[in-house]
C-alpha cells in the first residue's frame, strides 16, 4: 500500500519522542509535525533529519483504512491504548486472581 498524499494521520495522531528539526523534545500525540507543509507533506520525506521512526512507519490497510479520517482515527485509538497507565490497566487486569 502506498501512502495517501495529504493524509498525513501519521504525522499528527501518534506522539513521537524522538528529536525533530524543530521540535526538539518530540511532538506529543495529536499535535501537527512542525515539518508538514499546509497540503500535509512532509518537508524532510527523504531527506537524512528525517527521524528514523517516522521513517519506520509503513502504511498498511489496518492502520490506513478507507481514508485519512479512518486512519487518524485509528492512530489516536492506538496512541491511547499504547499510553504506559494505559498498559499498565490492561497488563494488571490480565493477570490471574
Amino acid at each position: 500500500m502506498e501512502c495517501r498524499v495529504g493524509c498525513a494521520a501519521c504525522c499528527i495522531a501518534p506522539s513521537i519522542s524522538s528529536p525533530i528539526p524543530g521540535m526538539t523534545a518530540g511532538k506529543p500525540a495529536g499535535v501537527r509535525c512542525i515539518q508538514l507543509t499546509e497540503d500535509n507533506r512532509c518537508q524532510l520525506f527523504g531527506r537524512i533529519e528525517r527521524p528514523a521512526v517516522c521513517g519506520s512507519i509503513r502504511p498498511s490497510e489496518e492502520m490506513c483504512g478507507a481514508g485519512s479520517w479512518e486512519a487518524h482515527e485509528r492512530l489516536t485509538e492506538w496512541e491511547q491504548l499504547t499510553r504506559p497507565e494505559c498498559r499498565e490497566k490492561i497488563t494488571s487486569s490480565a493477570l490471574p486472581d
